[in-house]
């Protein structure tokens, strides 16, 4: 069998995109007239970003051989895309910077590639950069992979050097695909998805045993779905039609489902119902939270339609209905880090076209009750099966009171910095000022690897941007997560007039409550509109207040008119506008725009 399946890892910005471009062009998959920059990277999104956001797939012809390629995402928050990648391929291209080095996302897909046991080629990329350093990166790469350095090959992406001999390796290093029986029954894993408007669901998938062709009836094990294959082929990188898919090979199945329940991703499509289903991928676990709603009412079923067809073609999105006083009816929507909400975001306003108000966003963290019916405080829907004293909230609107909570346990992550030697002290003292636990440093050559264990929520919201900013822009990061330990957690209220803003409210440490609570009410002071009377804006703990702004009254000249006569005139005018003033307070309701929301959410 003349088929290598192989995908590209490698840390962001290292030349994925550019080494996959180049193998296109010399195998000839792509007219040179259509050729572009970064051609898998197919979402205006993608381009505009310079990023890869989701895996794509393509088949290419050289010397004899079908080699199929899967370009991957290099962000930490698309760690999942690549996951998927790795389990339908038997090898990969780790690709570094010569000169950059190897970075924290380098050691993060590498060991994932290691636990699916993939053969690993090594390749230095930007050879043609004046600062590239190969001798420095093999030597880090020959200690980490314990590999010689005749084995690692040097190319330059960009100008296409070495890109044939890349090749050659693959056909070469990568073993084929595992023979299995062709006998009976057709199976195949789903790796992605995508909801087509004309074709419905298509199924991205590898094929394990057997052959699929157009007018054959197989059905989705998981879902039970039947359906009928209206089209089979494979990616160049556009669709291309074929008489059959079969064992070993990489390509799309059209299924016509419209509805996008009944496929998903890690899902095995078979051609007898009876079939035993591929062992499918791990149930990813979202790591951050945010409400999503839309600016008008009448948009919820578009919004809810959008999300079904993105959770569809990402598989790490989670989303549930949830209902706010403020906002209305929404969905709580679960990511894996803020790259991820900031895309999905995005994808929403401009794929599907929708208007949104995003809240603050918050982790997963599991309460524990004391109480004898913990149904009557929290919704039965929180409440763990496993133990149904615990509840898992997400939404810090749904916390119940502390007199019933025993204690909140919150998640934490084992998190890598790879930082210049120079920058292991700012390093050290960020992490430290957000509640981390040092572990350890290794050194490769001149990098420093440091090792800790944090909270999430410390590194959630602004952690990437502060080290960036504290170590000129050469640290990098990635994190796994760990497990929940118990902390002092407790709900931060904001108050406008004196009454809760449930939208606003946050979960921070007791340790951290004024820092945050002041940062907050300074934010909200600049963006709350102004009204005919002064707006107190207080951040408390339960009945304690522990940050306080107050946003002073419009100026109203309403003496402005008077011409002449007895001071008493304007006094009497004063006089009645101080209790129109004070009335309006008692009806007075402060509106928050979408800028207070983003205030909080940037702080």
């Amino acid at each position: 069998m003349n088929i290598r399946n192989f995908c590209i890892i490698a840390h962001i910005d290292h030349g994925k995109s550019t080494l996959s471009d180049r193998m296109i062009e010399m195998t000839g998959t792509v007219q040179k007239r259509e050729m572009k920059e970064q051609l898998l990277d197919m979402m205006d999104l993608e381009r505009e970003r310079g990023i890869t956001i989701k895996l794509q797939p393509v088949r290419m012809q050289f010397k004899g051989f079908e080699l199929n390629l899967i370009d991957t995402p290099g962000h930490t928050d698309f760690r999942y895309e690549v996951s998927r990648s790795l389990a339908a391929c038997e090898g990969a291209i780790l690709l570094v910077d010569a000169t950059q080095g190897i970075q924290a996302q380098t050691l993060a897909v590498l060991y994932m590639a290691m636990e699916h046991n993939l053969v690993i080629i090594p390749v230095l990329n930007k050879l043609d950069l004046p600062a590239a350093d190969p001798e420095r990166v093999s030597e880090e790469v020959t200690k980490l992979l314990s590999c010689k350095k005749e084995d690692i090959l040097m190319i330059s992406a960009k100008e296409g050097r070495g890109v044939t001999e890349v090749l050659e390796h693959v056909i070469k290093r990568i073993p084929e695909p595992a023979e299995t029986s062709t006998e009976g029954t057709a199976r195949a894993l789903i790796f992605d998805a995508i909801m087509d408007t004309y074709r419905g669901a298509v199924a991205y998938v590898r094929v394990v045993e057997g052959s699929f062709k157009k007018g054959q009836k197989v059905s989705c094990l998981q879902t039970k779905t039947p359906f009928e294959v209206l089209d089979v082929g494979h990616f160049a990188p556009r669709y291309v039609s074929d008489q059959t898919l079969s064992a070993g090979q990489i390509g799309y199945i059209v299924s016509g489902l419209r509805d996008v329940n009944q496929l998903h991703v890690g899902d095995t499509i078979s051609s007898s119902s009876e079939a035993l289903p591929l062992p499918g991928y791990k149930q990813v676990q979202p790591m951050v939270f945010a409400g999503l709603y839309p600016t008008e009412a009448d948009d919820y079923p578009k919004l809810r339609e959008a999300l079904e067809k993105l959770s569809l073609n990402d598989a790490a999105l989670t989303i549930e209905p949830e209902r706010n006083s403020a906002l209305g009816n929404g969905f709580r929507c679960g990511f894996l880090g803020l790259l991820h909400m900031d895309i999905i975001q995005e994808r929403l306003e401009r794929e599907h076209d929708c208007d949104l108000v995003i809240t603050a966003p918050s982790v997963l963290y599991e309460v524990k009750l004391n109480a004898k019916n913990p149904a009557e405080f929290v919704r039965a829907s929180l409440l763990s099966t496993e133990d149904p004293q615990v509840a898992t909230i997400s939404n810090p609107a749904d916390f119940p009171d502390p007199a019933l909570i025993e204690e909140i346990r919150e998640p934490w992550v084992r998190m890598e910095i790879v930082c210049r030697k120079e920058d292991v002290g700012p390093c050290m003292t960020l992490v430290g000022d957000r509640r981390g636990v040092y572990l350890n440093t290794e050194y490769i050559e001149d990098r420093a690897v440091l090792h800790f264990e944090v909270p999430l929520q410390s590194i959630v919201l602004d952690f990437f941007d502060r080290m960036k900013s504290a170590t000129a822009g050469y640290a990098s990061m990635s994190y796994e997560h760990l497990g929940y330990r118990a902390g002092e957690l407790v709900k931060l209220s904001i108050l406008l007039l004196g009454e809760p803003a449930e939208a606003l409210s946050t979960i921070v440490h007791r340790s951290e409550a004024h820092n945050v609570g002041a940062i907050i009410c300074k934010q909200l002071k600049e963006v709350v509109p102004k009204q005919q009377f002064p707006i107190p804006v207080q951040a408390a703990i339960g009945g304690k207040i522990v940050a306080r702004e107050t946003i002073s009254a419009y100026r109203k000249d309403v003496t402005g008119y008077l011409y002449g006569g007895d001071v008493s005139r304007k006094k009497k005018l004063l006089e009645k506008q101080k209790k129109g003033k004070k009335r309006m307070k008692k009806m007075g309701k402060v509106t928050l725009t979408q800028e207070a929301f983003l205030a909080v959410l940037k702080r």
